[in-house]
């Protein structure tokens, strides 16, 4: 389906004023590849945007990463655009356009063009940290060969780790000789199913697997199902973009990361708004912004505890299951049976925190995730995490999190 949408707005004229003077208007194109969920996302911000600024007419067209620009779309001669710029036919085209455009992909960097991306360093920390928090203490990544995103996220993983002292084990396949699209490159993968299977097998267990996107965890679950390896007990396996459907339909169903798409979508419309307008940007109009992802979204495939000790693993349980119910730790050893020198010795040793540092953990993540996926009010929230008062749940969400739960809530908020 293709067609042109005019975003309008009719603005009132006081008695007796002089009218006032009409909005330029702006003809956008967006080339996004749209039959995922990550590219509908980020039509999704660049909506928003559209349809608060009233003098926007987009060009909407179908569009697969690396595919030439329609003959119709040059003829039409866009103002600007928002483009996934894959493939050097395809960039040669835009800067033949000579308008102002910003890219989504971040395959090169661009003379002229400003890009926003996800920031792929704070995904993979976030990763790391969902996994060691799971116990996990052996690690391995999963990606597509040769494709730009799954190899930039791959080295992260493997930098990052290297620098907290562990080693991430790199599944590799031969490439596809001449990839024409995403989709090409995801079936030519599953070629390689038996090899995965076989390198699955041999990983040193329990290990913590992130892979590159969802489709790449869907693929990775789908094995360990036929080659009877035991998600998450045996492997944890993680994905990101966090798209529902795919992740749901998984089995079991796939946590992922949620690199907070429709934010992208909607600064990188703000930051075309402002090119169009002759405004200053904060980049140099080559750099790339980068966007913070939003948190982790834990499903079945990391719902686990991998800690060596069960004993360490009770006592992890135990506090997370009852964080927020204003338990003491007079009441936990109570209840486990251990002394609390032991409780302390065991939590320093597997975790590097306190029993009072964990449950803290474990209440400000709560508090985060409330204000981020409800409307409720702050007093409700502080309620629901363990809090006995706004007053002290706000000050320990300051200095963990660097903001106030008001201003937290601004930030993440996704057209903010």
């Amino acid at each position: 389906m293709s067609g042109i949408k005019e975003v309008r707005g009719a603005a009132s004229v006081g008695c007796g004023s002089e009218p006032p003077t009409p909005l330029r208007r702006f003809r956008v194109a967006h080339l996004i590849e749209s039959s995922r969920m990550y590219g509908r996302q980020l039509l999704r911000g660049i909506a928003a945007f559209a349809s608060e600024h009233r003098n926007w007419i987009l060009f909407h067209e179908e569009h697969s990463l690396g595919e030439e620009i329609p003959l119709r779309l040059r003829r039409w001669r866009p103002d600007g655009i928002i483009a996934q710029l894959a493939g050097a036919k395809m960039i040669r085209q835009i800067r033949r356009m000579k308008v102002p455009v910003v890219d989504l992909y971040g395959e090169e960097k661009i003379p002229g063009v400003s890009g926003i991306l996800p920031d792929a360093d704070a995904m993979i920390q976030m990763a790391i940290s969902h996994f060691l928090e799971r116990g996990f203490r052996n690690f391995a990544y999963c990606g597509f060969t040769n494709v730009l995103f799954s190899e930039i996220r791959e080295a992260c993983f493997v930098e990052r780790l290297a620098k907290q002292g562990y080693q991430a084990h790199v599944f590799r396949y031969p490439p596809l000789a001449k990839p024409k699209g995403l989709a090409a490159v995801e079936a030519h993968a599953r070629q390689y199913s038996a090899q995965l299977a076989k390198w699955l097998r041999n990983l040193p267990k329990p290990v913590g697997l992130l892979a590159c996107d969802d489709t790449r965890g869907q693929q990775i679950l789908f094995v360990c199902n036929e080659a009877g390896i035991a998600v998450p007990d045996e492997v944890g396996v993680l994905g990101i973009d966090n798209d529902d459907v795919q992740c749901e339909l998984s089995t079991p169903s796939l946590s992922s990361i949620d690199p907070n798409v429709q934010a992208i979508g909607y600064k990188a419309a703000s930051l075309l708004h402002q090119l169009l307008n002759g405004q200053p940007t904060c980049s140099d109009c080559s750099d790339k912004l980068l966007v913070s992802p939003l948190r982790v979204v834990a499903r079945h495939s990391t719902d686990v505890l991998a800690f060596a000790d069960p004993e360490v693993a009770e006592v992890v349980r135990f506090v997370r299951e009852h964080a927020f119910d204003g338990m003491s730790l007079e009441a936990m050893t109570a209840h486990l049976k251990i002394s609390r020198s032991t409780i302390e010795r065991w939590l320093h040793r597997s975790l590097g925190r306190s029993f009072v540092e964990e449950i803290m953990r474990v209440r400000i993540n709560r508090v985060a995730e409330l204000l981020l996926t409800t409307n409720l009010k702050v007093e409700k929230i502080a309620h629901l995490s363990g809090f006995p008062h706004v007053a002290s749940m706000s000050r320990m969400f300051k200095k963990v999190q660097g903001l106030s739960p008001g201003q937290y809530r601004l930030k993440v908020n996704t057209v903010s």
